[in-house]
């Protein structure tokens, strides 16, 4: 139960993360440059992490170096820049539904590579809670019904088949990042050197996206704090609470709790911007919360 429970505490850390980056975006700083400063700041914390991982060196695999890139060159640059950019050719909505499906691969992934045993009754609760999930994002299918039948285009149209492969590479490397962050694990690293590994790895492959003039300089100094908050909230504790929890759980099982993400996000916003939640997404919460415990105190 300890493992599930760092996990959901992870998301409601994450959910908070949201209040701070998106008006950052929204104010027109580069998501690029914003995820930059983030890798920064965290391999900076972190870096005493990577010293028994120094001591290992000569003992790397191949495996644990293609494991460490997945984690943080897929998983947190790569997946996080596609995720970020989708929205210039989706509609927002679509593209926080399309994410809901994130879950589907990293449970197909664990099977494949980690040999975790899926079988029926798990499958059955599983669906139950990507049901729970999308009921909580109801008003985001609403808004893409009206979409489909006002503006056809917009959901055919190039732009949006480039939306569709963006988005598609943030599920594959986010759902990816879950199953060999726990081959790391069960390879015997230490949490402080997972997250040390994934966020220098991170750091090295968002290096040549960067523009490296005064674009990249924040436009407020309030703005560098409000990106350490960030940090320390999402980044550092969150992240922590995640590899914690994923060191107890199989990544099948740590897969469908991270759905509370989307709804702890709601959750703050009904909280703190005062954006209520209506009963299908409440409904879809509580599914979410049955679900993924019946898994858990299951052991499915």
């Amino acid at each position: 139960m300890a493992g599930i429970l760092l996990i959901i505490f992870a998301c409601l850390f994450w959910a908070m993360d949201t209040l701070i980056r998106y008006p950052l975006v929204e104010r027109g700083i580069n998501p690029v440059t914003i995820v930059f400063f983030e890798h920064i700041l965290l391999t900076l914390i972190f870096s005493i992490g990577l010293i028994p991982a120094i001591k290992r060196i000569g003992e790397l695999k191949v495996a644990d170096i293609f494991s460490f890139f997945v984690i943080g060159g897929l998983g947190s640059g790569i997946a996080t820049m596609a995720f970020t950019e989708s929205f210039q050719y989706l509609n927002p909505s679509l593209v926080i539904l399309l994410q809901k499906f994130q879950p589907v691969i990293a449970i197909f992934l664990a099977s494949l590579i980690l040999k975790e045993q899926i079988d029926k009754k798990f499958i059955i609760w599983a669906i139950v809670c990507l049901f729970g999930g999308l009921l909580v994002s109801s008003p985001d299918i609403k808004r893409f019904y009206e979409l489909m039948m006002n503006d056809y285009s917009k959901v055919t149209s190039d732009g949006a088949l480039k939306g569709y492969g963006l988005v598609s590479i943030s599920i594959l490397g986010w759902g990816a990042a879950t199953v060999f962050g726990k081959r790391l694990s069960l390879a015997g690293y230490e949490t402080r050197t997972i997250m040390g590994g994934r966020f220098l790895m991170g750091l090295l492959v968002l290096a040549p996206f960067m523009k490296w003039d005064k674009s990249m300089l924040l436009p407020e100094s309030e703005d560098y704090i409000r990106l350490v908050v960030m940090v320390i909230i999402s980044g550092a504790l969150a992240m922590w609470l995640y590899y914690q929890g994923l060191k107890r759980l199989p990544a099948k099982t740590t897969a469908i709790a991270e759905m509370f993400f989307p709804f702890f996000a709601i959750v703050a916003n009904w909280f703190f911007l005062g954006k209520e939640l209506n009963e299908m997404q409440l409904a879809g919460g509580i599914i979410l919360i049955v679900g993924s415990l019946v898994i858990q105190i299951k052991k499915y």
